[in-house]
This record gives C-alpha cells, structure tokens and sequence, in this order.
C-alpha cells in the first residue's frame, strides 16, 4: 500500500470516504473525486491532519471529461496512478410499476456510464505501464434479483459482467491489469437518502436499521485486494452483515 496513488470516486461519504481514510492511514496516496466539493475538502484536509496525503477534485462521474481531468490531477499531483476505485453510485428503487423513469436514467447514467468513463480515462495509463488495478463496487442486487430492484439490480449485474471481462481481457493481452469487484449488502451510506418511493424507502430502511453495518468493513475488503501481490488477482468479495439474510 506505501505510496501507492489510489483515485476514488464516491469519496464524499459513506464507503468512499471510509476507504480513502485506512488507505491514506497505510500510506497510500489518495485522489478524492464526488460532486461535493465542501465534503471534499473536509475529507481531505482530515487525511492530511493525520499525516496522510490527499488530493482531490469535483467529479461528475457521467462526464468522461471530468474522469479525464482526474486522472490527470493524479499524474501532476503524485506522478503516476497505480489503482482507481469506481465507487459512485445511487439507488432510488422502486417498483417498475411506479414508472419512475427520471430514477432509471440517471441510475443508468452514473452506475453504468460512470464505470465506463472511470475505465476509459484511466485504462490508456493502465495499458501503457502494464499494470494497475480496477476495483469496482456493485451490490448483492448484481448477483440476485430482489422485487424494487430491476434497474438498480440491472445496473449492478452490468458492473458485474463488466469488470469480469475486463479481468479476462487484461490476463489475454498481457496488460496485468488487476480487477476486483465488490458486492455488499445492507451497509450504512448515503445510498437509502436517494429512494424517492415512500413504499420502498420505508422498507429499505427498516432492513438498514436491522442489520447495517459500518462501511470500514468494505473499506477493509479494498485494503485487502489492493495489498494482494502483483501476481494475484481476488476478484469477487460478497460483503455484508452476519445477521442479514440477503
């Protein structure tokens, strides 16, 4: 993990920011990138209190320029990038029959077309040098269907396929690019403050209430792929709580 540059997208809060916080503590380099520039530069300045090293940057993970422009402030900043971790993402479930399609596409637009543009920007170094590490996260709903969930769920089983090809493409062509992707369930974000079904809501968050845990336990699970050597690759971790039976 030591000096290592890591970009993180999502990095506002929840999952994002707990990661770039134990990475940072491990002496990793951190990029910071979500649309929040105030819980950026909060999360940032945290890091360097406690003697780690962070930048960071207003990402719009739906624009590939934004995703370019990040990519390059890790380069001038620390001089390479060795890992990005695609973090952002939302979930406003609902039934299909609520019709809320505004909710559908722009789950599409960040779940989806964030992951593309995070791998485009970033795949060109990735191939030049021969190394690197895509680390993604999708969910529970990217293995299994869950009634509320078909275009969130359908969003993550993409990520799903995605980045299980990307891992058979690199190992093909020679490139050494590592992949892993992750799969939780019920852990305490931001991610339940996005469902604008009141039915869905309610139940979503009576499942949280339960049986949520802290996301330092995904944040641990990125560590852990991450600090794997060069000639291993883990690409798969389900996570979530002991209690909930998803």
């Amino acid at each position: 993990m030591e000096g290592k540059v890591i970009i993180i997208t999502g990095a506002s809060s929840g999952i994002g920011a707990a990661t770039a916080k134990l990475l940072a503590s491990r002496g990793a380099k951190v990029v910071l990138g979500a649309r929040r520039q105030d819980k950026l530069e909060a999360l940032a300045d945290e890091i360097r209190a406690a003697g780690g090293e962070a930048a960071y940057q207003v990402l719009d993970v739906t624009k590939q320029a934004d995703n370019d422009a990040i990519v390059k402030l890790a380069k001038e900043t620390f001089g390479k990038v060795d890992v990005i971790f695609l973090n952002a993402g939302i979930m406003p479930s609902s039934p299909l029959s609520a019709l809320k399609t505004d909710d559908w596409h722009e789950m599409v637009d960040i779940n989806i077309k964030g992951v593309l543009n995070g791998v485009a920007a970033v795949l060109p170094t990735f191939t030049a040098q021969k190394a690197g590490q895509v680390i993604a996260t999708s969910s529970v709903a990217g293995l299994k269907a869950y009634p509320g969930s078909a275009v969130y769920g359908g969003t993550k089983w993409f990520v799903r396929d995605f980045m299980e090809v990307l891992r058979i493409e690199s190992a093909m062509e020679g490139t050494h690019i590592r992949t892993a992707t992750i799969y939780p369930a019920a852990i305490h974000t931001e991610l339940l403050n996005t469902i604008s079904d009141k039915a869905t809501s309610t139940g979503m968050h009576a499942l949280y209430e339960t049986h949520g845990i802290s996301p330092d336990r995904i944040a641990s699970v990125v560590a852990f792929a991450i600090e794997q050597p060069a000639d291993t690759t883990v690409s798969e971790f389900t996570v979530g709580p002991t209690t909930q039976p998803w």
